[in-house]
């Protein structure tokens, strides 16, 4: 991967950051690792350098790493020179790549969703085809039009989101919300999923103040979020993880709104890691907590959360400073335990805001995920 320096002006769209810059042929991910000191984009060539990437973090959050993903295959594809062979040894190939990319981060459901649904594109166009180009031209399109409908329902999210909780919340004061780790535009290919909730109410004029955790112990919610907010014009307080619980009994929350990696059929979530705590701090304050997230979040072959592989990351970044890459900050020796993420049980949700409207539970402490998937699907974007 090389790395190749962005004005800020280049990381706007709509006056909305971009992690992913792609164009047929080209992908650059906005390395943010650097974040918000530095704005550096590396050249993705290839799906081994997506894989890197992914790993190491450089891009991050679960739809964001599904579109990378999909997007450094695409470009491998494009450039490959001189390949020797039919369909069938296509389909071999991108299987075989694919299934290596799912491998960076395995507890974010929508890269192996992304994944599924790609192969079952190139077997389509195998059918119909003996040529290999035939079918990596399907499979370009195929992760070209992903990255358009990320979008897409990325709004949606945010519109329902913004609408449910004015229903709900019926406050005559503006609200203000509280989040934790990044998802945004940095988050996702573009606008976001939880904090496209935020700025969705910013932009209808109801919000009074978001506040974002800083999110030990990367810190992705006071270098990305308090970034992105920055960058929106949007009130913001950033405040230390633990300090949510003192937060909220100064009655200076009105809703707490997370994203998710993981969604479970009967509700439980597998977010990052302090996710847990939020949701009980919230329930404890009556205080409305959501999950927002595409439906691509949803994993209806786990039945619960307790089945949720949880990845956890490199101790050193809780031995050293700026997530591992500073100077050391923990005695040596000491032992560490470094879950990237916990699982919120559904008892603790309130909703679930996805792009074709908001999951509530049914009674009794349990949401219908199942067939409110089945009602939805094949409904277009709000």
């Amino acid at each position: 991967m090389q790395s190749v320096s962005i004005s800020s002006s280049a990381l706007e769209a709509d006056n909305t950051l971009l992690s992913i810059c792609y164009t047929r042929g080209s992908l650059q991910l906005l390395d943010q690792r650097k974040l918000p000191l530095e704005t550096v984009y590396l050249d993705i060539c290839d799906s081994s350098d997506g894989w890197s990437a992914i790993r190491e973090m450089v891009v991050r959050g679960a739809p964001a790493i599904a579109i990378a993903a999909a997007l450094s295959l695409a470009v491998e594809v494009f450039n490959l020179k001189d390949f020797n062979g039919n369909s069938d040894d296509a389909v071999s190939f991108l299987f075989k790549k694919l299934e290596y990319l799912v491998s960076s981060r395995p507890t974010a459901v929508n890269l192996s969703d992304a994944a599924t649904k790609l192969k079952e594109i190139v077997l389509q166009a195998a059918a119909t085809a003996s040529e290999s180009k035939t079918v990596f031209q399907a499979y370009i399109e195929a992760a070209e039009i992903m990255l358009k409908d990320d979008v897409a329902s990325n709004k949606a999210i945010g519109s329902y989101g913004a609408s449910f909780l004015q229903n709900l919340l019926k406050k005559s004061e503006k609200l203000s919300v509280l989040t934790h780790c990044n998802t945004g535009s940095l988050a996702t290919a573009g606008y976001g999923t939880a904090l496209g909730v935020i700025r969705a109410l910013h932009t209808e004029g109801v919000l009074e103040r978001a506040y974002c955790t800083e999110t030990r112990p990367f810190n992705q919610g006071s270098r990305l979020t308090a970034f992105e907010l920055v960058h929106e014009k949007i009130p913001a307080t950033l405040i230390a993880d633990s300090a949510a619980a003192a937060l909220m009994k100064d009655d200076r929350v009105s809703a707490v709104i997370v994203g998710a990696d993981r969604v479970a059929a009967n509700g439980d979530t597998a977010n990052k890691i302090g996710t847990y705590s939020l949701a009980l701090c919230a329930s404890h304050h009556n205080i409305p907590f959501f999950v927002a997230a595409p439906l691509t979040s949803i994993d209806l072959s786990l039945s619960s959360g307790k089945e949720i592989i949880i990845e956890e990351r490199s101790a050193k970044e809780l031995l050293n400073s700026r997530g591992g890459l500073g100077e050391q900050v923990a005695a040596s020796g000491v032992d560490v335990w470094n879950p990237a993420f916990d699982v919120t049980p559904a008892q603790l949700i309130t909703g679930i805001i996805t792009e074709k409207g908001v999951i509530t539970q049914t009674g009794s402490n349990v949401f219908d995920i199942k067939n409110f998937v089945k009602g939805t699907a094949g409904l277009s974007f709000a």
